[in-house]
């Protein structure tokens, strides 16, 4: 970022001025890629800010922690406390983007993380608007293909696998298109490089299952909840590449992507090439949800004010 968020950063239960957020350069996390993250919304309505499913992706990363053995020291409730407690230190009333992060101290080089290990945590927060334009992007099957459970977990959101999403990306970027899609090591459509892929075809909904290397996306899960309502039919299944090429609608979600359709793939359009009714209803729905326009998924946001 080349401008600082909030005034305050909560780093480790305290309220650090954002300048002050240091950390020594011997740092293992630095070195070996050693923390777990979330990313998090907050939504800016008239008469509030409401983060969203702050409960489930702080839960979150204490399962990431697990995967790797890393201690966190604040439990869920007292992370979602600070959450609340920063955004209010920080006077915050626009949308907002949060980052909580866990990650190893100093440790030593050596690889033998343990539960002893030290460790700090971190909460971050900033004003964000959009991530992707809402008329639908342009993406690319990429040649690098997916991290696998057999090598680097997926299903923990670990800072390391994102080097995986960076390469995908750069190839994308340098190919022209918003966005890159990965398959995983059967040659399956996993995800794109930082969200949830759902495909559509005869007005029956597709993703990938978390066996085909996918995240277990909270925007994913809302998006599959906000489509049942609706009264489509989702099925989670292995999908061919080819299926890219043949689907009527696809669209990706997640934290910073919301939910945003693809218009082409390859260069190949999807669809008509613009936005199918089945996504924009689901996204519309989406829209309205995080913002408390609609009672039945009230209990998805936690209010700050």
């Amino acid at each position: 970022m080349k401008e600082k968020g909030g005034e305050f950063i909560w780093f480790d239960g305290k309220f650090v001025k954002w300048e002050d957020a240091k950390v020594p350069v011997f740092t293992h996390a630095m070195h070996y890629g050693t923390a777990v993250f979330e990313g998090i919304r907050a939504y800016a309505s008239k008469d509030n800010v409401r983060v969203f499913r702050l409960k489930e992706h702080m839960e979150r990363l204490h399962r990431s922690a697990k995967v790797y053995s890393f201690t966190l020291d604040y439990s869920v409730k007292e992370l979602c406390d600070a959450t609340v407690a920063l955004l209010k230190k920080n006077r915050m009333k626009e949308s907002v983007y949060i980052r909580p992060l866990t990650f190893v101290g100093m440790h030593g080089i050596d690889l033998n993380v343990t539960a002893k290990s030290p460790t700090h945590t971190v909460i971050i927060a900033f004003p964000f608007a959009k991530y992707f334009k809402d008329e639908g992007i342009t993406a690319c099957v990429s040649s690098w293909r997916r991290i696998s459970d057999q090598s680097t977990p997926p299903l923990a959101k670990a800072a390391g696998n994102y080097l995986n999403s960076i390469l995908a990306t750069q190839e994308s970027k340098r190919n022209g298109y918003d966005e890159s899609i990965l398959l995983d090591f059967a040659g399956n459509v996993s995800e794109a490089s930082g969200e949830n892929i759902f495909l559509i075809r005869n007005k029956k909904i597709y993703t990938p299952f978390f066996a085909d290397s996918a995240l277990e996306g909270i925007t994913r899960e809302s998006a599959i909840r906000i489509a049942n309502d609706l009264g489509y039919e989702i099925t989670e299944r292995p999908i061919p590449r080819a299926e890219l090429y043949m689907a009527d609608e696809i669209f990706l979600t997640g934290t910073a992507a919301e939910i945003v359709p693809v218009t082409s793939i390859d260069g190949k359009p999807v669809g008509n090439g613009k936005e199918g009714p089945i996504s924009k209803a689901v996204r519309e729905t989406y829209s309205k949800a995080v913002t408390g326009e609609i009672k039945e998924y009230r209990d998805w946001l936690t209010p700050v004010w």
